[in-house]
């Protein structure tokens, strides 16, 4: 072996024994995924800075509280309750309340909605809205019907468990308008078939 191919062997063989090995995500080995350090907190903005950037003769907006949701589901999804800042709405599925294509309760359905009563009154909410909706099968008439059937027998009940004349109910029956699933699958229109009650947030 010539001296010239001795020196390049010896110099590849120590690129390969010194190179740090390729990743093709581009990640540290020594460092686990998602660990990266978050950005700072945001700095308080100077509307008056001359170094922000605004177009010509427009203005921040006043700062303002941003209404935040919460969204509970229980694992079967029979029963979902959102909260804002403002209203607490609890969905039931229809097939827990009823059977099908019945405004009839059930003994179960009763005990469901003795527990939203107790947070009304928790939240000393003196208006209620009750509203029925039902997939896109069969008629339209016949889903309207039949929500606000179903809609008008979950009142009933909490009114009976509220017994407080200061209350007023809405209750409307919206048939197959505003689902909050898709009507294609099965999944989704069970989710669509349900009966929601609402309140405001008044109390603590």
């Amino acid at each position: 072996m010539t001296p010239t191919r001795l020196a390049l062997t010896l110099a590849a063989t120590t690129l390969l024994l010194t190179a740090t090995p390729a990743r093709a995500d581009g990640t540290d080995p020594s460092q686990p995924p998602d660990t990266a350090p978050s950005a700072a907190a945001p700095v308080k903005i100077d509307p008056t800075s001359p170094n922000l950037k605004l177009p010509e003769g427009a203005t921040l907006a006043a700062p303002k509280v941003l209404d935040i949701k919460s969204v509970v589901e229980d694992q079967s999804g029979d029963e979902r309750r959102e909260d804002t800042n403002a209203d607490v709405t609890f969905a039931l599925q229809a097939e827990v309340l009823f059977s099908k294509d019945s405004a009839k309760l059930s003994d179960d359905a009763k005990s469901r909605i003795t527990t939203i009563a107790d947070e009304i009154k928790k939240q000393s909410a003196t208006q209620i809205r009750v509203f029925g909706f039902t997939d896109n099968l069969g008629s339209a008439a016949h889903g309207d019907v039949l929500s606000r059937q179903r809609a008008d027998a979950v009142q009933a009940v909490l009114d009976q468990d509220l017994n407080d004349p200061n209350i007023t109910f809405e209750v409307r029956g919206y048939g197959e308008q505003y689902p909050i699933a898709d009507n294609s699958t099965e999944e989704g229109r069970r989710k669509n078939r349900r009966v929601e009650v609402s309140f405001p947030r008044t109390g603590s």
